[in-house]
């Protein structure tokens, strides 16, 4: 089976002027040459694509494969993510990880908080600021916490994320509003553990394959697993498995809204409980970053004991799985 690869070289964005902080959550050629590797060891035979812009260029010259495993984050714009799994819908060509609907919402940590709340999961309540004026309109209690609504890899969060007054409100919010171009999403503050969910599988057979406790060391920015204690995580922060009651029920929480949202294949979600102790949920992660030994689904797995070829494995079979529902369809109405 032939399969693309497609991806985001970071390296390739910063050679065209781009900054460290715009890349972040692109990938180095470690994680491009680790996946791989590891679909090879699996028997797949790769192609390596690139970004859209490559892609582009190689559907143009009528280059087409079975199935192209998509770890593409995109450059611009709310839909970014959702830029390569629409134009291989467009070419019919399948590909890993979820569609272009899901992609969008989950970028858009607003949206993505009105479907929870529709569907009756716990999220923190939130208020969205386009401008100053919408920071006057904020009728939420203190502590906030404040981000940039579409952006991942801790960007726009820092120790200043904790807001405890109007002053400070105004502060972070302009500053954001400048920083990032876009608006600033405003939540109740929750101060209890954080955890993460690894989740494979689509639809019902969607599982968790661990939890674990983000614990902020000495050193670390407070209040906020942000964009620093990412980004030097091996020194401020420790990740521990957990299987006590508060991890079961982000598990429950979390499979309620993968499945509720329609996420595919593999990914993880963020939780943090609130003051009474009830896991909230505050990101879904429908494309999270699968280094072997620096991304968090990765990690909860080698946690766990689950080699990172397992996990690759389980990730292809879940989107092979799609490709074989047209046919078995087909095959039933023919008879």
């Amino acid at each position: 089976m032939k399969i693309g690869f497609t991806y985001d070289l970071r390296q390739d964005y910063l050679d065209l002027g781009f900054s460290e902080l715009e890349t972040a959550e692109f990938d180095r050629e470690s994680t491009i040459a680790a996946i791989e590797n590891t679909l090879n060891e699996l028997g797949y035979e790769t192609e390596r694509i690139g970004n859209i812009w490559s892609l582009t260029e190689k559907l143009a010259q009528g280059r087409r494969w079975d199935l192209v495993f998509n770890i593409a984050e995109g450059m611009r714009g709310i839909g970014r993510e959702a830029q390569v799994p629409a134009l291989l819908d467009a070419y019919d060509i399948p590909y890993t990880f979820s569609d272009p609907l899901v992609l969008s919402l989950t970028l858009h940590k607003g949206m993505t908080k009105r479907v929870l709340k529709n569907l009756g999961l716990p999220t923190p309540d939130f208020a969205e600021i386009q401008n100053e004026k919408d920071i006057e309109k904020v009728d939420l209690p203190y502590p906030l916490f404040a981000k940039p609504i579409a952006e991942g890899t801790g960007k726009g969060i820092d120790a200043t994320s904790k807001i405890k007054n109007q002053n400070e409100l105004k502060t972070v919010c302009m500053t954001l509003l400048e920083a990032f171009k876009q608006p600033v999403l405003v939540e109740t503050y929750l101060p209890g553990r954080e955890f993460t969910v690894g989740i494979v599988g689509t639809g019902e057979k969607s599982r968790s394959v661990g939890v674990m406790e983000v614990i902020l060391l000495k050193g670390a920015e407070e209040n906020a697993y942000s964009f620093v204690n990412k980004e030097k995580c091996e020194e401020l922060v420790e990740y521990r498995l957990v299987d006590d009651p508060l991890a079961q029920k982000s598990i429950e929480v979390s499979l309620a809204a993968w499945r509720g949202l329609g996420c595919r294949d593999a990914g993880r979600i963020d939780v943090r409980t609130d003051a009474m102790g009830i896991p909230n949920i505050i990101e879904l992660n429908p494309l999270a970053g699968i280094h072997p030994e620096h991304s968090d689904l990765p990690i909860i797995c080698n946690l766990q004991g689950i080699p990172y070829r397992d996990l690759m494995s389980w990730i292809m079979e879940s989107a092979l799985e799609r490709m074989k529902q047209p046919i078995e369809k087909l095959s039933a109405a023919l008879g």
